[in-house]
C-alpha cells in the first residue's frame, strides 16, 4: 500500500465514519476497485477507525468526561445501595442507556466472521444491497425529526431500539452513525440528542473491534505497515473531526435526506457494477 492510498483511504474514514454513509462499505468498495483487499487491509481499517474514535474524544470530550465521573460515582452508589435510576441526571442516564444499547450488540457477536466474510470478498453486490437499506432508513428518519427527548428523557426501549439498529450496521454498506441517528430520531430524541447518542455509543463497539483485529493480526503474524497506519490514523482523526461538526450542522439544519438520494444513488450503481463483474467474470479495477 503506498502512502498516498493510505492517505486518501483515510480521508474516506475520517468523512465517512460520521456522515451517514458508510465508512466500512466506502472502504470496502476502495479497497475492491484497487485491490488492497485481505487480512492487512481489515486491520488497517481498525486503524482508521481509532483515529476517528479519536475525533469523538475530542468532538464530545465534556460531555464523555462528565459521563466517566459518573460512572464511577454510579458503581459507588450501587455499592452502598444507593442507586436510582428514575432520579438519575442526564450523565448517568446516558451512562445506563449506552451500556443497554452496547449489550445489544452481543447476539450480532455470532455472526462476526459472515460480516466480515462480505466485506473481504469478491463481489459487491451485498454492500448494493446495504446501501439501499441505508437510503431507506435514513429517508424515514427525515418524517421524524421534531422528538422532544433529551438525555435524562431516554427509555430503555429507546436503548434497545438504538442498540438494534447498531447491531445491523455492522454490514458494510449500512451506516452507523446513520443507523443509530435514525434510530434516535424514530425514538422522539431531539437532533442534537440523537447526534450526540450515536457518536459516543460507537466508542464502545469501535474499541472492541480494534482490539479483535489487532490480537487477530498478531496471532496470524500479518504483514502491517505502521508507517502508513500511524499517517491515517492521523488524518482519520483530523478528517472525523470536522466531519462531526459538519454532520450535526445537517441534522440541525434539516439537510440530513440528502444522504438518503446520495446512498441510493450510490446503491444502484454497485449493484448495476456487481451485475456486470458476475456476467462477465472481471472484477473491474482501478488500480
Amino acid at each position: 500500500m503506498s502512502t498516498i492510498s493510505a492517505i486518501f483511504q483515510a480521508i474516506i474514514q475520517g468523512l465517512t465514519e460520521f456522515l451517514p454513509v458508510s465508512s466500512s462499505g466506502h472502504l470496502s468498495l476502495y479497497q475492491h476497485f484497487t485491490g488492497n483487499s485481505g487480512e492487512g487491509a481489515l486491520f488497517f481499517s481498525a486503524v482508521l477507525h481509532l483515529g476517528t474514535l479519536l475525533a469523538v474524544f475530542i468532538a464530545f470530550r465534556e460531555r464523555i468526561i462528565r459521563m466517566i465521573k459518573e460512572f464511577f460515582s454510579m458503581i459507588s452508589d450501587i455499592a452502598h445501595k444507593q442507586f436510582s435510576l428514575k432520579k438519575a441526571n442526564g450523565d448517568r442516564k446516558m451512562v445506563v442507556m449506552i451500556i443497554v444499547s452496547t449489550m445489544c450488540l452481543l447476539p450480532f457477536a455470532i455472526f462476526k466472521g459472515w460480516f466480515e466474510s462480505v466485506a473481504e470478498d469478491s463481489s459487491i453486490f451485498a454492500e448494493g444491497l446495504c446501501f439501499l437499506y441505508t437510503a431507506a432508513i435514513l429517508y424515514m428518519s427525515t418524517k421524524c425529526m421534531n422528538g422532544r427527548k433529551k438525555a435524562e428523557n431516554i427509555t430503555g426501549r429507546d436503548s434497545i431500539i438504538v442498540g438494534l439498529f447498531q447491531g445491523v450496521a455492522l454490514l458494510p454498506g449500512v451506516s452507523r452513525s446513520g443507523s443509530t441517528i435514525s434510530a434516535g430520531l424514530f425514538c422522539g430524541f431531539t437532533r442534537a440528542t440523537a447526534v450526540e447518542y450515536s457518536f459516543i455509543l460507537g466508542i464502545p463497539a469501535i474499541l472492541a473491534g480494534c482490539l479483535s483485529e489487532l490480537l487477530k493480526a498478531i496471532k496470524q503474524h500479518a504483514s502491517i505497515e505502521w508507517g502508513n497506519c500511524l499517517i491515517g490514523f492521523v488524518v482519520a482523526a483530523v478528517v472525523g473531526l470536522a466531519a462531526i461538526k459538519l454532520i450535526a450542522w445537517l441534522v440541525k439544519s434539516d439537510r440530513f435526506r440528502i444522504f438518503a438520494y446520495y446512498t441510493l444513488a450510490l446503491g444502484g450503481v454497485v449493484l448495476l457494477i456487481a451485475i456486470i463483474e458476475a456476467i462477465s467474470g472481471k472484477v473491474i479495477s482501478f488500480a
